[in-house]
């Protein structure tokens, strides 16, 4: 029991405000309503749960300050959030100083292997290795071209994707690393058109990303028949452009607004009546790993019986949750990832159809050392 009977505090950083707040509001919106929520069905332990939301501000620098802030000086019991991958390395730092419990909740590139962290969104593993095998079969696709943006996550997710493209006799064409601020792809469409890539597995992210999908778009890849695929865009992301210049894009997540389970459609419906013109609740924007990771955290407290971290981190390592976006979820003993349901998503007139449920997927990442 928690028998001081004050707040546990949790803490959760995101993206407010900069060039992510689009997708970070939305993780401050979700981090709201499961606290309320759990508020209102008694909070945990017999005592009420308090939010300790910081912003990040789209800037490593600030994330690492408002972690140090929330470890040392607010004293969270938890710590969840961050976006991009060096954000997560940024808040690392302050985690392992204050041996603090920190659970980041986005798709990512895989092989973070701390045995403070866990991570409830997808890896390449349930991205990659289930989505591209169904294009590739789907559409007699063997050329790939791999524009991307120069950081970890992308040189991870082409590595993925070189080696389930080369099990199925295809080719990478093509692959240029380009700074996230990058504009000019003329050089890169010409070189994709005379490659005679049939897919453009794209990597780029804002705010590059606007650039290239015009730039691809007027070059005519798609009216000659070509594929795009960006695994980590939903609905958010898919609103920012017209819609000529993503449709028929393919996508894999975790979850899509149009996954049609009663949980999730209710969860969304809860989301929307609270935040009605917001940031919305999608996959991509880390919102449904930090939904998760609220909801395995508080399974591991039910089951340790108490705050200590030691007894709740081993029983996060096998917590699982029966009702979730996308589905159910459940932590692989000793590799902190989860096996997750997956769904290819298909964007049409700026919004995403599920065209495949693939199921509960795999994260086959590394058994941590001090669990082996």
């Amino acid at each position: 029991m928690n028998s001081t009977n004050s707040p546990i505090k949790i803490g959760v950083i995101t993206d407010m405000t900069g060039p992510l707040s689009l997708l970070g509001v939305a993780n401050g919106n979700i981090a709201k309503l499961v606290i309320d929520e759990m508020n209102a069905h008694g909070g945990l332990l017999g005592g009420p749960l308090s939010l300790h939301l910081e912003d990040s501000a789209t800037t490593d620098a600030v994330a690492e300050a408002k972690a140090r802030k929330l470890i040392f000086e607010d004293h969270v019991d938890v710590l969840l959030g961050g976006i991009y991958s060096s954000t997560r390395q940024a808040i690392k730092g302050p985690v392992v100083e204050g041996n603090k419990l920190y659970i980041y909740p986005e798709q990512y590139e895989g092989q973070e292997c701390h045995p403070l962290i866990f991570c409830t969104g997808p890896v390449p593993a349930q991205q990659v290795e289930s989505m591209i095998p169904w294009l590739m079969e789907k559409t007699g696709a063997r050329k790939f071209y791999c524009p991307s943006a120069d950081y970890i996550w992308p040189h991870l997710l082409n590595k993925s994707l070189r080696q389930v493209v080369a099990a199925r006799g295809g080719s990478i064409v093509g692959e240029e690393y380009f700074p996230m601020d990058h504009t000019d792809y003329a050089a890169t469409c010409e070189k994709i058109a005379a490659s005679g890539a049939e897919v453009v597995f794209n990597t780029i992210v804002p705010p590059g990303v606007a650039p290239f999908l015009e730039q691809l778009h007027k070059s005519g890849f798609t009216k000659r028949g070509g594929q795009l695929v960006c695994t980590y865009f939903e609905e958010n992301m898919l609103g920012l452009f017209p819609p000529e210049w993503v449709d028929g894009m393919y996508s894999c997540l975790d979850y899509y607004q149009s996954v049609n389970d009663p949980f999730s459609r209710d969860l969304l419906s809860r989301y929307n009546a609270l935040y009605p013109g917001s940031s919305k609740f999608t996959a991509g924007s880390a919102a449904t790993g930090l939904f998760r990771g609220l909801k395995l955290w508080e399974a591991a407290v039910k089951e340790a019986g108490s705050l200590d971290q030691e007894a709740v981190i081993r029983a996060l390592d096998h917590a699982k949750i029966t009702n979730g976006p996308g589905g159910p979820a459940e932590m692989v003993p000793g590799q902190h990832h989860l096996r997750l349901n997956m769904y290819i998503g298909h964007a049409q007139k700026g919004s995403f159809e599920v065209v495949k449920n693939l199921g509960a997927v795999e994260p086959k990442e590394r058994v941590l050392a001090t669990q082996a």
